[in-house]
């Protein structure tokens, strides 16, 4: 099957809910705390080195960032990946975490193109308060979330299950089965067809 996040292009990047892209489409987020491998796994399920940049400096996203992946025949109905602010290092004064705070409150509360969320974790450190925060922000609204065990070439094997089934029962104990997990590698690509292909079904390709 042709990989559709393969056409993705930057569209625009978003500081004010005024800059959003119109409503009428479907888009997916990803969010992820800085130094969580979130532009690494966005580059590797659109099969692309640059779309996302890799910073030296992780917390660089500072807005919310549009990628159009928009199939020909559905002009009328976008389809987006949607970067959000990346947080953890990042060296933000107050009052714009207060910002983004609101900001992507009022997002997730109110954008109706919105079918799910992806939350990136690095594999060796799992479901930090950032994590719960936006996975709790997904399934107050009654959306899907799916966590990337990211760096999952790190560990060996055994570890890796030891850590999945970990974060599993973590977090059916706090959200029920309304979100799923899986291990991820961008570095050899483990994982990679599993993801797009959760993403792929929420936005409808």
């Amino acid at each position: 099957m042709a990989n559709p996040f393969v056409r993705a292009r930057y569209l625009l990047s978003a500081h004010t809910p005024k800059q959003l892209p119109p409503e009428g489409g479907a888009e997916v987020a990803f969010a992820g705390r800085s130094n969580a491998g979130k532009s690494s796994a966005l580059n590797a399920l659109c099969q692309q080195n640059a779309l996302a940049r890799v910073s030296k400096t992780p917390g660089r996203t500072q807005q919310l960032v549009f990628f159009d992946m928009t199939p020909p025949d559905l002009a009328d109905h976008p389809r987006f990946l949607v970067d959000l602010p990346g947080y953890g290092y990042a060296k933000v004064p107050q009052d714009l975490q207060a910002h983004w705070q609101a900001f992507i409150e009022r997002y997730f509360q109110t954008r109706e193109s919105l079918k799910g969320l992806v939350v990136v974790m690095d594999i060796r450190h799992p479901l930090k308060d950032y994590d719960r925060q936006m996975i709790g922000y997904a399934v107050e609204r009654g959306l899907p979330a799916h966590g990337l065990l990211t760096k999952a070439d790190k560990l060996g094997r055994g570890q890796q299950m030891q850590q999945l089934n970990a974060v599993k029962r973590e977090l059916f104990s706090a959200f029920g089965d309304t979100v799923s997990v899986q291990t991820f590698s961008a570095e050899s690509k483990q994982g990679v067809d599993e993801a797009r292909a959760v993403v792929a079904g929420w936005m409808g390709l």
